[in-house]
């Protein structure tokens, strides 16, 4: 996760890049500190379509809130719906402190190999350069039966393509990390592992009462933003409180947690914990490396908790952004989802 810019307006939290620069996944939650000056326009559903959505419920002021990306007029839209009966998943999570938490915790409630959670994942990684090594070699193997001098400098082209790759890696990695990203797409799992990682993000911010305002599931883009005013400027001042760095560690690793309750192997963790590790030095208190690792497998167990208690929202959530829903129609599945 890459953490603040200079600029006054505005602080970027990306979870971005693993230690090696390379990874599959690329998500970020963006904070405002302000509201901008100039908020960007979209195009509206009207508010009777958005009544009619939802019997006896006028969301046409969430709706411009979430279009004019105004966070603090999404929350108390949705706070107010709230109250009216309709946004009941909205901020529905009582807080929970950190408390200290086992691996065999993570393994009970049906987190998959909770111990090599941490571990990168390179399984995207090799596969794009064991397919470039291979096929060049192979073509390098064929390219040495052409007649004549062809035969002879056209294999030594073919060969080098590998040593090329592995030169741009090296001098830009960000051009080799979108070449895995976008190979990385052949796999089968690909597209409903990114939905399950992006939509544990939203859900779980959702449930305990972080607006969202957007997301992509865009090769290269995938993210989830969230933006709160209040809690970008404890970021950028470095005074998260221990509340507030439990519900953004608790996001944070919710993406890992709906990887870890589906799969063995857990992909895009090495941006979740980059991220959560930037939180924590934007702490205080300061917390030691032993308390830390206790509120990484608490996050986990939190959010994954959530999550298996949500399925069947997280499923639908799944769905809609996979189909590119607004964010009031992701909203509105988490709502009517049973």
């Amino acid at each position: 996760m890459i953490l603040g810019s200079s600029n006054s307006e505005k602080t970027m939290v990306a979870l971005a890049v693993s230690s090696s620069g390379i990874t599959s996944f690329r998500r970020h939650y963006s904070f405002q500190l302000r509201r901008p000056q100039n908020p960007p326009t979209q195009a509206a559903v009207s508010s009777s379509s958005s009544s009619a959505a939802s019997p006896g419920f006028d969301l046409s002021t969430l709706e411009s809130a979430i279009n004019k990306k105004d966070s603090s007029g999404v929350k108390e839209a949705l706070d107010q719906l709230s109250e009216e009966g309709w946004a009941k998943k909205w901020s529905s999570q009582p807080y929970m402190s950190r408390r200290t938490t086992s691996l065999r915790e993570l393994t009970n409630l049906g987190i998959k190999n909770a111990e090599n959670l941490a571990i990168p994942s390179v399984r995207n990684d090799a596969a794009f350069l064991v397919t470039v090594v291979g096929t060049t070699s192979v073509l390098a193997v064929i390219a040495g039966q052409l007649p004549g001098d062809w035969g002879f400098f056209v294999p030594y082209l073919v060969g080098s393509i590998s040593l090329v790759v592995l030169g741009v890696g090296s001098v830009s990695p960000g051009l080799l990390q979108a070449a895995i990203s976008g190979f990385s797409t052949f796999f089968p799992d690909y597209q409903e592992r990114l939905a399950a990682h992006e939509a544990a993000h939203f859900l779980v911010a959702y449930l305990i009462g972080l607006p969202i305002l957007g997301y992509s599931l865009d090769i290269g883009k995938e993210h989830v933003n969230l933006i709160d005013e209040r809690l970008a400027k404890l970021i950028y001042s470095g005074q998260l409180d221990s509340k507030e760095l439990d519900r953004l560690a608790a996001v944070a690793m919710a993406g890992l947690a709906a990887e870890g309750l589906k799969y063995d192997k857990v992909i895009g963790q090495s941006a979740d914990l980059f991220s959560l590790q930037r939180f924590i030095n934007r702490s205080q208190p300061k917390i030691s490396n032993e308390q830390q690792q206790n509120l990484t497998r608490w996050a986990v167990l939190y959010s994954a908790s959530l999550l298996k208690n949500n399925k069947t929202i997280h499923e639908a959530l799944m769905a809609a952004m996979s189909n590119n829903a607004s964010v009031l129609e992701c909203i509105k599945t988490i709502e009517t989802a049973s």
